[in-house]
C-alpha cells in the first residue's frame, strides 16, 4: 500500500518532505508607500503655507522695500523721491507666490531628509544646506520678478507687463535675469543663514521653555533671525540692486567690476546704503513670514485625515 504524506515525511531521513498548507494568495505590491506620502505631504503643506506668508509679508512691507530700492540705486548726492511706493506691487506678487511656495515646498522635506542622515549636533548643516537649496530653485521665479519689481520702483516703468515686453525687447530674456548671478550670491547666504538661525533659535527656546512656543514667541524669533541676517548681507543686496536697475546701457559689467567701481566712486561706506530700511523691512518682515508660515503649518496639520498623521 503506498505511503501516507504523513509516512513520507518521517519515515526515513531524506524523504521528500510534502507541505499541504494552503497557499497564501499572492499580496498587491505596494506602490505608494508611507514616507513617500509623508514627503509628497510635507512638500504640499509647506508650498501652501510658504505661499501665505509670502504674499502676505510682500504686500505688508512693499513700501519700506521701495524706499530701500531707491537708496541703494541712486548715486551719491541724488536725490529719492517718496511717490508711488506701492508701484509694482500687483506684477511682483505674481512672482512672489509661486517663488514662496516653492522655496518652502523644496526647503521643507529637503530638511527632512538631510535631518534624517545628520546627526542631531549637525542639525544647522542641513538646514543651512536646505536653506541653500529651496532658494536656489526659487530663484527661477524669483530673479525676473526682482528685475520687474526694481526697475518699476525706480521709475523706469509704469507697469509690470510694459517692464516685461520693454526689458525682453531691448535687452532680450538674459534681460529678465540681470544681475542673475549677484542675486543668488545675496540670496543663497541669506536663505541658508536666516532659516538656519530662526530653527536653532527655535530648537533652543523649546528646550528651554519646555513646551511648544506661542506664536508671538515664533515671530520673535523670526523678526531677530531676519534682522541679523539683513544686517550681515546689505553690501551683497547693494551689489544686487546696482545690477538689476542698471538697464541695457549698463555701468557695470559683473560683481567684480560694480565692487570695484563702487569703492573707487562712492567709498565703502555705499555698501551700507539702504541698512536702516532693510533690516527694518526684514526683521519685520521675518516676524510676520515666520508667524504667518507656523500658523499656516499648524492649522493645515489639524485638517490632516488621521491615516496620514
Amino acid at each position: 500500500m503506498p505511503a501516507s504524506a504523513e509516512e513520507l515525511d518521517t519515515r526515513r531521513p531524506g524523504t521528500l518532505q510534502v507541505n499541504l498548507a494552503t497557499p497564501k494568495a499572492p499580496q498587491a505590491p505596494q506602490l505608494i508607500k508611507k514616507n513617500d506620502l509623508d514627503f509628497l505631504r510635507i512638500l504640499f503643506e509647506g508650498a501652501v503655507a510658504g505661499a501665505t506668508a509670502g504674499v502676505v509679508v510682500e504686500t505688508v512691507l512693499y513700501p519700506i522695500d521701495t524706499i530701500k530700492t531707491r537708496l541703494q540705486a541712486v548715486s551719491r548726492g541724488a536725490k529719492i523721491s517718496f511717490k508711488g511706493l506701492y508701484s509694482g506691487l500687483g506684477g511682483n506678487l505674481a512672482g512672489v507666490l509661486p517663488a514662496s511656495a516653492i522655496f518652502v515646498g523644496v526647503y521643507e522635506p529637503v530638511k527632512q531628509k538631510l535631518q534624517e542622515l545628520f546627526p542631531d549636533h549637525l542639525s544647522s548643516v542641513a538646514q543651512l544646506t536646505a536653506g541653500a537649496v529651496g532658494g536656489a530653485a526659487a530663484s527661477l521665479v524669483r530673479v525676473p520678478t526682482e528685475v520687474v519689481k526694481q526697475r518699476m520702483q525706480t521709475g523706469q516703468f509704469s507697469s509690470a507687463y510694459q517692464a516685461v515686453h520693454s526689458i525682453a525687447s531691448k535687452e532680450g530674456l538674459g534681460g529678465l535675469y540681470a544681475g542673475g548671478g549677484a542675486f543668488l550670491l545675496r540670496d543663497l547666504p541669506f536663505d541658508a543663514i536666516q532659516f538656519c538661525l530662526y530653527e536653532q533659535m527655535k530648537i533652543g527656546y523649546k528646550k528651554a521653555a519646555r513646551r511648544d512656543l506661542y506664536d508671538c514667541e515664533n515671530a520673535l524669533i523670526g523678526a531677530f533671525a531676519g534682522a541679523l541676517t539683513g544686517a550681515l548681507t546689505t553690501p551683497l543686496d547693494v551689489i544686487k540692486t546696482r545690477l538689476m536697475t542698471q538697464g541695457a546701457r549698463g555701468h557695470y559689467r559683473g560683481v567684480a567690476d560694480c565692487v570695484v567701481k563702487i569703492m573707487r566712486e562712492e567709498g565703502g561706506s555705499a555698501f551700507l546704503k539702504g541698512i536702516g530700511p532693510r533690516v527694518m523691512w526684514i526683521g519685520i518682515g521675518g516676524s510676520i513670514f515666520f508667524g504667518v508660515l507656523e500658523r499656516t503649518k499648524q492649522l493645515m496639520a489639524s485638517k490632516r485625515p488621521n491615516k496620514l498623521e
